[in-house]
């Protein structure tokens, strides 16, 4: 068993906890992370119940590199326990996984103190990094083979050789792998993450970080599982793995046959769908990144296959085919003056967009946006059939922002598996669904409620599947569509309220909450609600009862989530009323 973490330096515990971590994981190797305690809210606005890490790595062989640095708010401690490990003049090689702020935020200060350090990455990170620091570095491009010989080290003779491989849209277009051969250590930053601070260094409790793990892949990774598999075909080729040295959370080192295979079979069933979309965005544009991701999120969560496209960093080639080839095309907004790699790639994009496909535009916010009007008048010239309305964006994303992306992104999923799924109830033995129809079951409405003002999300939906699970503490059980805007929500840790129906007043309510909601909409509207009687969210004034729960575990079906709630809460209006019952004929619908 690993020894507790006990390098663990206190950055500040008034209002917002920060702490650093320094210890080695390998010969030569060392990691520096970046503990961020509390921090509550990441990329495209899911919501962190554990915090997260930042974690960076020294690698000491002749030369020096240093993998990755961290955020900025990092900034004082976390080069101070970089020099008390290693002189910075020293480093010869910053090896950059990829370029979101989080791990490259203290690039232009590494730059300060070693402006003769060889800045490693992607041809479209050190492009993106041109446009960040803001001042001249020494670099080297790399691709899928190349590799980086550190040398022998003098104090114990290990050679270490990195090899690199391109992992593109895990998640960012920049992506890239570095597999250490002496101490077959892969450093993959985001793949393989999740946002869990702990000072366990190791992977020690699978079944505690599981949720967490599983969270982070539906989030950030599940949206480009077809970019997944392609980077696990190229991990099976490596040698046998000792640890998987991940850019967040703990290390990877005790459960990692577990942890590829989740990846391989969540990402195995995201490709079943019977054609893609190509959501497509421009990076480091606007709030395209986050944007583009959103849509992404809510598509899979409908089981829609995804191939997320920088039209930038793409190649033309693969650019056409991947357009030519897609089921739905998603389009964002550009600038009205682009300079002319982009101009072409645009150009590209449209030619290759086919009269039998799905299209949509959305918004970039970036500056000075071609009009979307433009851009989707443009689209229906070409004669596709649009897959949702233009999404509009008048000031700076906030949740509400990104939960309709979301939901556009589901109705986008749902849209393109139309035909499967009606395929899939017709395929069912009709006798067996009479007989399944007859599984009664009592009418509620689900609700629930995250965050304050414009960063405020809220969803409710008609549920009948619902079940007294425990008594001791009182617990139920719900199922929920994976592909319900809600599910969001109810996330291990979250809160939702259930409220309960009454027999003789819950028409209203029950066709409010049933009928179908565009992108973004207020599933409140023109209802009376209480606020603030319970932490999960909105309690329905004509209700019968509600309660008040708090999710502890999740358990996945093939489309469904059973959620388990322990109930912390709860009143009723009247206690002579009797509860709304759903009677079904047939067990194909609700």
């Amino acid at each position: 068993m690993e020894p507790k973490s006990k390098n663990v330096i206190d950055e500040a515990t008034v209002s917002t906890r920060l702490s650093l971590q320094c210890e080695s994981i390998a010969p030569n190797t060392t990691t520096i992370r970046s503990l961020d305690w509390e921090r509550s809210r990441f990329d495209i606005e899911f919501g962190l119940r554990n915090g997260t890490t930042y974690n960076s790595f020294i690698i000491e062989g002749k030369k020096k590199a240093l993998i990755d640095t961290s955020h900025a708010k990092f900034k004082e401690t976390w080069l101070k326990t970089l020099k008390e490990q290693v002189d910075p003049q020293t480093i010869d090689y910053l090896i950059v996984s990829h370029t979101e702020p989080d791990h490259s935020g203290l690039i232009s200060d590494i730059l300060d103190l070693n402006n003769n350090i060889e800045i490693v990455g992607s041809k479209v990170a050190i492009q993106f990094l041109e446009n960040q620091v803001h001042k001249p570095f020494k670099s080297t491009t790399i691709k899928t083979g190349d590799n980086l010989d550190l040398g022998i080290n003098p104090s114990n003779s290990i050679h270490h050789q990195i090899e690199f491989f391109s992992a593109p849209n895990l998640h960012w277009p920049d992506t890239i792998f570095s597999f250490d051969h002496a101490t077959s250590v892969l450093y993959t930053c985001d793949a393989f993450g999740l946002h869990f601070c702990t000072d366990e260094l190791f992977d020690l409790n699978a079944d505690l970080i599981l949720p967490d793990f599983r969270y982070y892949y539906d989030c950030l990774m599940g949206p480009n599982a077809r970019s997944v598999i392609q980077a696990l075909k190229r991990i099976k080729k490596l040698p046998t793995i000792n640890t998987i040295a991940v850019g967040h959370g703990p290390l990877l080192r005790h459960n990692i046959e577990l942890w590829l295979n989740n990846y391989q079979e969540w990402s195995s069933q995201r490709n079943k769908g019977e054609g893609y979309a190509a959501i497509c965005y421009i990076s480091q544009y606007g709030s395209c990144d986050q944007l583009s991701q959103a849509i992404a999120l809510g598509a899979s969560k409908a089981n829609a296959e995804i191939q997320l496209i920088d039209i930038r960093a793409t190649d033309a080639q693969e650019l056409s085919a991947l357009i030519g080839e897609a089921k739905a095309v998603i389009v964002p907004t550009w600038g009205n003056q682009i300079d002319t790699e982009l101009q072409n790639a645009i150009g590209t994009l449209l030619a290759a967009i086919k009269t039998t496909q799905w299209v949509a535009v959305y918004e970039s916010y970036g500056k000075n946006d071609e009009p979307i009007d433009v851009i989707a008048k443009k689209l229906r010239d070409l004669g596709q059939k649009e897959a949702f309305s233009p999404l509009r964006v008048k000031q700076a994303p906030d949740a509400k922002t990104l939960q309709q992306f979301e939901e556009a992104g589901t109705d986008l999923g749902q849209l393109l598996n139309l035909k499967k799924n009606i395929a899939s109830i017709k395929s069912i033995d009709g006798d067996l669904m009479k007989a399944m129809g007859r599984i009664s079951g009592g009418l509620y409405v689900v609700t629930a409620s995250q965050g304050d003002g414009p960063n405020q999300r809220q969803g409710a939906m008609v549920a009948s599947w619902v079940s007294q699970a425990s008594f001791k503490p009182p617990g139920l059980t719900v199922a929920v569509a994976k592909d319900r805007a809600i599910e969001t929500l109810m996330q291990v840790g979250d809160y939702f309220v259930l409220n309960v129906l009454e027999e003789n007043n819950y028409q209203q309510l029950f066709k409010q909450f049933l009928k179908r909601f565009p992108p973004g909409a207020d599933r409140f509207k023109n209802i009376s609600i209480i606020e603030n009687a319970a932490k999960g969210g909105p309690v329905l004034q004509d209700a019968l009862a509600y309660l008040d729960c708090f999710v502890k575990q999740r358990l996945e079906t093939t489309d469904h989530w059973i959620i388990y709630a322990q109930v912390e809460k709860g009143n009723i209006s009247n206690p002579d009323a009797k509860t709304a019952v759903h009677h079904r004929k047939v067990g194909t619908y609700y």
